[in-house]
């Protein structure tokens, strides 16, 4: 029995049941299309969706992709009556990234019907059907399964028309324009051309950057250290809603010359005051392993899960800043950062075998912006 198949069984088992669809905490093009592919889908077993994710839809291109196309996102509340879900569906992601929800789900009693994703197997849940491929994308996965007949397309339908276009802005967008591609993204790339509109494809992927994003930007060019063809940018504290800033600035920055990888990280602080170490990193060099160099740099959780990890040329990182959260005052806050700043370089130098006494180091620099920057090498 194919895959295809069993989604089908598993479906129509589950026929008009209310269904909770769970994305990662900053939910991208891959996973945005690949929870409207499912809210398609399902919409033919009679089974309704909603679609949550925890944290904050800021990328201009992903605020784009959801108000183009009207795509349904719900933020995730604790207030939100679990109980009232027959099942609960993860996309993109495995919920290593989501524990709070999946420890929800649990008291709940609400079952993990399908996981679905193109990372490396997590292992944490254990659903009815799981589809983990090493693909360039789950949006990928999803466009196989349309055309396998989960979903059968017509050209002059809209809906049809907005997750071709959806799920061919998730598969450029996991795989750098088809740059780092497999022979999966270029057959699912192809079948959905058939489909897309190309004028709302384009308009969807040529999102000015905002003043907040450029200026982040900045911020990362003016406090970057580089060691051995390697950039690392600590960018001090950012609204939540400027996270997706970070790895544009990683993206930005490893297009230095003389640099081939890319590493950006700031201190994202919540409405709630709740304040996490959050970093991306971007690399040209088709040897190295992110998902190796950041599991060995930052390690894992008292509860043993990895900080972060990646993927092909891309990873990144978050750590809760836990009890040291919150600012008494300025100075508390750019000690804090000083701090965290300095760990997290010494940790890549160790990685790469440099030695450097980071904290006299930042003592003696002017301030900036409120926090102190490195020095350019």
């Amino acid at each position: 029995m194919d895959k295809t198949q069993k989604i089908t069984e598993l479906l129509e088992k589950h026929r008009g049941e209310k269904h909770l669809v769970v994305l990662h905490e900053f939910p991208d093009p891959d996973a945005i299309s690949s929870a409207f592919a499912h809210w398609l889908i399902a919409a033919e077993y009679d089974i309704e969706v909603d679609i949550v994710y925890t944290g904050k839809i800021s990328h201009d291109q992903n605020v784009a992709l959801v108000k183009l196309l009207g795509i349904d996102l719900i933020p995730y509340d604790e207030n939100l009556e679990l109980e009232h879900y027959h099942g609960v569906v993860f996309l993109d992601n495995q919920g290593t990234t989501v524990n709070g929800i999946v420890k929800a789900l649990d008291v709940a009693r609400v079952p993990v019907l399908m996981v679905v994703d193109h990372h490396d197997p997590q292992n944490q849940l254990n659903p009815e059907f799981s589809d983990i491929q090493k693909t360039g994308s789950t949006a990928t996965i999803y466009a196989h399964y349309i055309e396998g007949g989960l979903l059968p397309m017509q050209k002059g339908r809209k809906e049809h028309v907005a997750i071709a276009t959806a799920l061919m802005h998730g598969i450029l967008s996991d795989t750098a324009g088809l740059i780092r591609a497999d022979m999966e993204d270029f057959h699912a790339a192809a079948y959905l051309s058939q489909f897309r509109d190309p004028d709302l494809l384009e308009q969807i992927l040529n999102q000015s950057r905002s003043k907040h994003v450029m200026d982040i930007i900045r911020r990362a060019l003016e406090n970057r250290t580089v060691v051995e063809n390697l950039t690392i940018a600590g960018i001090a504290y950012l609204r939540a809603g400027d996270r997706d800033a970070i790895p544009q600035a990683a993206d930005f920055l490893v297009k230095e010359e003389n640099v081939h990888t890319a590493i950006v990280y700031g201190i994202i602080k919540d409405e709630n005051q709740e304040e996490v170490l959050t970093g991306s990193l971007r690399t040209t060099k088709l040897t190295f392993d992110p998902d190796e160099f950041i599991k060995q740099v930052f390690g894992v959780n008292p509860e043993g899960r990895f900080y972060g990890g990646g993927k092909h040329l891309a990873g990144g990182f978050s750590i809760p800043i836990g009890f040291l959260a919150g600012e008494p005052c300025e100075d508390y806050s750019e000690l804090k950062w000083r701090v965290f700043d300095a760990q997290v370089k010494t940790r890549i130098f160790a990685k790469l075998g440099v030695q450097r006494d980071l904290l006299h180091e930042q003592h003696a620099l002017p301030h900036k912006n409120g926090v102190t920057a490195s020095t350019q090498q």
